[in-house]
């Protein structure tokens, strides 16, 4: 039974690859279609879904910077967003109640309520994975995605409070505590080493927050979030992520394919999950105008509010709790996942050309911009700046430095993490926040003086794109980039890089090149 599983996520998947479509749609098919068969779900499949999403809020923790949920723009527009979504959708909904339309005749004011409360969510799992795999996890709109993604985490284990009635343990107070145990965790994970015991340890940490917060009555999902967030200035937290990447990937191929297994739905409620996906475009809409209204960027607003374009899973555990109170019908629950998958299709094909259809009509997004940006929006001109390192990871921070070294201030780094800007700047080097892939950025800055620009980042797809603002914005120097893995290479040179280095055959080359200068300095030593 389990190789059915792996067999048909794969195929799927695979299909989708072929297809140039992210492999989460195949694996949202493959539910559907192993349900249609026939085949029936063991409790290990929702094992592995609950453990890819307990893996992913401690991931999306461990890059979260807490002040960011302060920002009015992050709880502003999270609850105002909510609150004129349920407003509009349940009156909505009622409209449609009152018209004799399938389904929606037994709403009354309550479970239209409600349903536009389920609808309100946005995914957390399908949006951390278009971010990831695009490399914008750290950006400016990626940061805002995921804040406006915790805070909506914050309503729902207040909604669960109220709805389940479940009140936390008065032992819940105790959880202030574990800011306490800080230090040890920090001085745990340091100890850890970089092999087989780092990932065991996000493991532990990850399932221990789960564990603590399930215990005392809170939502064990927001424990796994909160150790994450603790552990997000260690030292380790990158690579803590990157150890436990792999494993909550698959993990998460449970939950998408659990979907499917949900329940079986006929054409009438296919019809019903369409007309609510509809209603995409309209949240789409809402929180575009929501955040140029609080004074972000278009690009911002853009990017931010495509992305949180979706349905949540957690609608499905808001339609189950009403179902089990009687509050819905059970053709809901059905409903309600199918525009659910819906909902993730559509954001994981539109998302891809995100950045192409900005660089087209930029000018029409830009007019919603207010007259008065954020203070964190205003572009930074790097001054004598000869060279520009894009991506200050560990790739492009070696570079970076041994660039610094040879010519001093005329080389420049910028990145998308600003906390990894900040430590740079507290050094004195030249560095400045940015995102490559904004083309707002490369129209504003004055790039006659820059001769080379080296491209230090891990998606290929980004790189691309960087090269195409440039080129858009007239950029008349060099180009050069790393490529991973050989077939990149070309592809690279294909969308107008000037020189690809291949990371790991040049890193062997530095490496015997270094190697023979240490002989030849002991050989100098010695005579």
């Amino acid at each position: 039974m389990d190789f059915i599983w792996i067999l048909f996520a794969f195929v799927c998947g695979y299909l989708m690859r072929l297809v140039e479509m992210p492999p989460l749609i195949g694996y949202l098919f493959a539910g559907f279609f192993l349900h249609f068969i026939g085949i029936e779900p063991v409790s290990s499949l929702d094992t592995l879904a609950d453990l890819g999403i307990t893996l992913m809020l401690f991931t999306i923790g461990l890059k979260l910077n807490v002040k960011d949920l302060l920002k009015t723009e992050v709880w502003a527009s999270t609850l105002s967003h909510m609150g004129i979504w349920i407003l509009i959708t349940g009156s909505l909904f009622l409209l449609l109640a009152t018209l004799a339309v399938p389904y929606f005749t037994d709403l009354d004011l309550k479970s239209a309520a409600l349903i536009a409360f389920a609808l309100s969510f946005s995914s957390t799992v399908c949006i951390v994975k278009l971010l990831e795999e695009s490399g914008e996890m750290k950006t400016r709109h990626g940061q805002l995605a995921i804040g406006v993604l915790v805070m909506q985490d914050i309503v729902a284990v207040l909604f669960l409070v109220a709805a389940t009635g479940k009140i936390p343990s008065i032992w819940a107070i105790g959880l202030l505590g574990i800011f306490l145990i800080k230090p040890l965790l920090n001085h745990m994970l340091m100890r850890a080493g970089h092999g087989e015991l780092l990932p065991l340890a996000g493991f532990f940490l990850a399932l221990g927050g789960y564990e603590l917060f399930n215990l005392v009555g809170v939502k064990g999902d927001l424990g796994a979030l909160v150790f994450g967030m603790l552990l997000s200035t260690h030292p380790k937290a990158s690579e803590l992520t990157k150890s436990l990447l792999s494993f909550k990937d698959l993990f998460l191929i449970g939950f998408f394919l659990s979907i499917g297994f949900t329940a079986l739905p006929d054409w009438s409620m296919l019809g019903m999950a369409t007309i609510l996906a509809i209603l995409i475009p309209l949240k789409y809409l809402m929180f575009f105008g929501i955040f140029t209204r609080l004074h972000l960027r278009g690009r911002t607003s853009y990017l931010s509010a495509l992305a949180l374009s979706n349905f949540s899973e957690f609608g499905l555990i808001v339609a189950y709790l009403c179902v089990d109170s009687g509050w819905l019908s059970e053709q809901w629950l059905v409903i309600l996942a199918l525009s659910v998958s819906i909902s993730f299709i559509l954001t994981s094909i539109i998302y891809r050309s995100a950045h192409s259809f900005y660089l087209r009509h930029k000018e029409k997004i830009k007019s919603y911009e207010s007259l008065k940006p954020l203070a964190s929006d205003i572009f930074i001109q790097p001054k004598d700046s000869e060279i520009l390192v894009i991506g200050l990871g560990r790739v492009g921070k070696g570079a970076f430095k041994a660039l610094h070294s040879m010519v001093g201030d005329k080389v420049w780094g910028m990145d998308a993490d600003r906390n990894r800007i900040k430590k740079f700047q507290s050094k004195g080097l030249h560095v400045f926040y940015g995102d490559g892939e904004d083309a707002d950025l490369w129209s504003n800055m004055d790039t006659h003086n820059i001769k080379l620009i080296l491209l230090a980042l891990p998606a290929i797809d980004d790189m691309l794109n960087i090269a195409e603002q440039l080129h858009s914005a007239n950029y008349q120097g060099e180009i050069a980039a790393i490529a991973r893995f050989p077939d990149e290479h070309d592809l690279l040179v294909e969308g107008g890089i000037d020189k690809v280095f291949n990371f790991y055959t040049e890193a062997g080359f530095g490496f015997a090149e270094e190697s023979l200068q240490l002989i030849d300095y002991k050989k100098e030593a010695s005579s």
